[in-house]
């Protein structure tokens, strides 16, 4: 195992409350509609500029966008808590000599945000956002990007998220999939697709690390 991808939302951080928020806001301000967070995250897949183009009905889109990344950031720090059990797991995971990416349906400027936020800038070897695929999630051409910008074959990473739609991309990709639970918020409480393992702790997975290294020796 040379690398170990990741989604974003509700797997490295728990950031759907901010998507929530920030969208709330958008669409109360410009089809003033109240939405709730199930309806929102039924929207999901596309990039949060995705989402607006295809979901609201007033056309001022350019300025609706704006106004979500304007929320997104002047309540992250309120909203997205610091995680240092996640923090621990990737500063583990690059003293272990993993590669590590991200690959999200976020666009890169909400993305670039939660990072800077979140001190994780300087972490992941490839990063592919919403922005960066035509198709996104479930479809496995994100996770494809990274194996190939990684220069490494489907056998030898893993690919962890909280969705459904994450799961089946890592099964379309031909990579060991992991479902995670580990966060407060989360997308998918059962898979219909089941992931290869499942994890409700950070503790839990690093468990199974040692014990896959052990196993290699």
């Amino acid at each position: 195992m040379k690398a170990i991808i990741f989604d974003f939302d509700g797997t490295l951080a728990d950031t759907l409350p901010i998507c929530f928020y920030a969208f709330q806001a958008v669409f109360k301000e410009f089809d003033n509609i109240e939405v709730t967070s199930d309806e929102i995250k039924a929207m999901f897949g596309p990039s949060e500029t995705g989402i607006i183009i295809e979901n609201l009905i007033d056309s001022n889109h350019d300025k609706a966008i704006e106004l979500y990344y304007k929320k997104y950031a002047e309540k992250h720090r309120e909203l997205v808590l610091d995680n240092e059990g996640i923090s621990d797991l990737l500063l583990l995971l690059k003293r272990d000599g993993y590669k590590l990416g991200i690959v999200t349906g976020k666009a890169s400027r909400s993305l670039l945000i939660s990072l800077e936020f979140l001190n994780m800038n300087d972490l992941f070897d490839v990063i592919i956002t919403g922005d960066d695929v035509d198709i996104p999630k479930p479809h496995p051409e994100g996770v494809n990007k990274a194996l190939e910008q990684l220069s490494i074959k489907n056998t030898e990473a893993v690919f962890i998220g909280d969705s459904e739609a994450d799961i089946l991309a890592g099964k379309q990709a031909n990579v060991h999939t992991i479902g995670v639970q580990w966060l407060p918020d989360y997308q998918t409480l059962e898979f219909s697709v089941q992931p290869d393992q499942m994890f409700s702790s950070v503790h839990e997975f690093i468990q199974s690390l040692t014990n896959y290294r052990y196993e290699q020796l």
